[in-house]
């Protein structure tokens, strides 16, 4: 089934961290009644199999090996999604600061990225076909694995915006989140266009909005791409 398949309603979100990216899109989603899918999860999850398994993450052939088994389960319930490893709940696991450290090292890994591509198009295709559409937010959704989605948006934000958040998420100073934001936004950039938007795609600068503004100006931007479509 194509991503665009007529009926679906496909949103593809894209952006750098601490744009408010996935806390707007789970909102997005339940407002509009469809599924969600975090796919930067996947990616820390695979982080978090290896490290529990001591594989060396920079060994890219023994990753890439592991992404093509490893026993992955995502709830797309933007109410309450779930990071699931077999019968393991992980999504706390896989938010920690060691973890956090350590993603980019997987989400570099092109043959991780082609399989967890594969695995992301499949569960957005099963997800829209069960909602009626699906809310998927990451780094290459909008160019690489959904192009032909309902909706492109690109979520940016100034830089002191993105610190300044995450920072208050984590609780930390603005010079350790920096890190954490800035320096993994350039590593995976590396792989993945998300920080300049491409042809096609609608920027949503969340700068100067509020939790609240930012889910208005997506689901407005939405709005338009259905009457087009």
């Amino acid at each position: 089934m194509s991503m665009g398949e007529a009926g679906l309603l496909i949103v593809a979100i894209d952006g750098p961290s601490g744009t408010g990216k996935s806390s707007v899109s789970k909102a997005v989603a339940t407002s509009l009644g469809i599924g969600y899918l975090d796919t930067g999860a996947m990616y820390r999850a695979l982080t978090w199999w290896c490290v529990d398994r001591g594989i060396d993450l920079h060994d890219q052939s023994a990753v890439a090996q592991e992404a093509l088994t490893f026993p992955l389960a995502m709830g797309t319930d933007p109410a309450a999604p779930t990071v699931r490893m077999g019968d393991l709940d992980i999504a706390a696991a896989i938010r920690t600061p060691s973890i956090s450290a350590a993603v980019s090292n997987v989400a570099t890994n092109l043959g991780v990225r082609e399989e967890l591509i594969r695995r992301q198009r499949e569960l957005m295709a099963r997800v829209a076909a069960e909602t009626g559409g699906v809310v998927a937010e990451g780094r290459d959704i909008t160019t690489v694995v959904a192009p032909d989605a309902t909706v492109r948006i690109l979520m940016t934000a100034s830089e002191e915006a993105r610190i300044a958040r995450r920072a208050g998420e984590l609780a930390s100073t603005a010079e350790a989140t920096r890190a954490q934001v800035v320096d993994r936004d350039e590593r995976d950039s590396t792989v993945a266009s998300f920080l300049t938007a491409a042809d096609g795609v609608v920027t949503v600068d969340t700068s100067h909005l509020d939790f609240d503004g930012s889910v208005e100006a997506v689901l407005a931007v939405v709005d338009r791409g259905r009457v087009r479509d």
